[in-house]
């Protein structure tokens, strides 16, 4: 089969296109046939080697993927061959016309959602309910403040916020209040397109002082904080008494003023979806399942890319005007 192959740490044409062996299940071992591939920032900095979780070389990319099930190992009680499925891990990577996984690390795909929007589910989707729901504890009557709400994990977010708005706010006289931010007309469009209640860019100096005006000066509840390098500080700006920032994204360091948290008393949550409990993982899983199906989740493909292009492909995410979910088609 054809699978990408990486040899050493390095810029993105490290990525080479190679014909590996096609291996077979044991245990509780699947085998996928990937009809489509997610790519995600997590992706970019494990081929680097500066991630705190990267792999041992040589390696395949990819955690994310959509297909059909090829072969089951003689221990697998959950899935049969031809089910529809999402991947949640690898053990062999995504980026590839087959991979193997565990039996606990897939997800079922519903009908009414395409493979290529299959591949695109779980990073995004389980890394913004951890922030949302699991981090930050979001409540009803709530305000939420979603950074860079035009990217993968980004819109995942806003999806969760707006689908479960109408329950958190039915035990509740408060509306629960989804913000995001893009640079883009684009990019906003698209925010507000998905549901949200007010978008502004992020481009603009004053944008968080407008969000502040916003909510009458109280402030937002909860941020989904994408870039903590460039926001955090300035996020306080923002930030409600007794708020939560969630840390889903980081490119570098900063110097912080730790009297902002004292003041407010804000809780700032650092999360890796890497450090995710099985039961929690579970929980992500149900809750994928449901929103695909009745239509609350869905994700975005804003581009394709065959696996020879995979190096543009890793080029792509890391630009900040990317709108929605980039995919590899083997």
């Amino acid at each position: 089969m054809k699978a990408i192959v990486v040899r050493e740490f390095g810029e993105p044409e490290v990525m080479k296109v190679e014909d590996v062996e096609l291996a077979q299940p044991t245990g509780k071992q699947v085998l996928v046939k990937i009809e489509a591939a997610g790519v995600n920032p997590v992706d970019t900095y494990l081929r680097t080697g500066i991630h705190a979780h990267a792999p041992n070389l040589p390696y395949t990319p990819g955690k994310d993927g959509a297909g059909t099930v090829a072969a089951v190992g003689p221990d697998v009680t959950k899935w049969n061959i031809g089910d529809r499925v999402y991947t949640a891990n690898s053990l062999t990577g995504t980026y590839a016309e087959y991979c193997l996984c565990n039996e606990v690390d897939l997800g079922r795909l519903p009908e009414n959602t395409s493979f290529e929007q299959g591949s695109g589910i779980w990073t995004p989707y389980a890394t913004a309910y951890r922030a949302l729901f699991q981090k930050a504890g979001l409540k009803a009557g709530e305000t939420v403040l979603i950074h860079g709400a035009s990217g993968g994990v980004g819109l995942a977010a806003v999806q969760w916020a707006v689908g479960v708005r109408t329950l958190l706010s039915a035990s509740s006289d408060s509306k629960t209040v989804v913000i995001g931010t893009a640079s883009s007309d684009a990019g906003k469009q698209l925010i507000l397109n998905n549901g949200a209640d007010a978008v502004f860019d992020h481009t603009d100096e004053d944008h968080l002082g407008e969000i502040r005006e916003f909510t009458e000066g109280r402030g937002v509840d909860v941020i989904i904080e994408m870039l903590a390098n460039v926001n955090l500080e300035r996020d306080f700006e923002a930030i409600a008494m007794f708020g939560r920032i969630v840390i889903v994204g980081n490119r570098g360091s900063l110097n912080f003023t730790p009297r902002l948290a004292m003041t407010n008393e804000t809780t700032i949550y650092g999360m890796s979806l890497f450090n995710s409990s099985q039961d929690a993982r579970d929980e992500i899983h149900a809750a994928i399942f449901d929103g695909l199906t009745n239509g609350e989740l869905s994700p975005v493909v804003s581009q394709t890319f065959s696996l020879e292009d995979s190096p543009a492909a890793h080029k792509a995410v890391i630009e900040s005007h990317t709108l929605g979910k980039i995919v590899l088609v083997p």
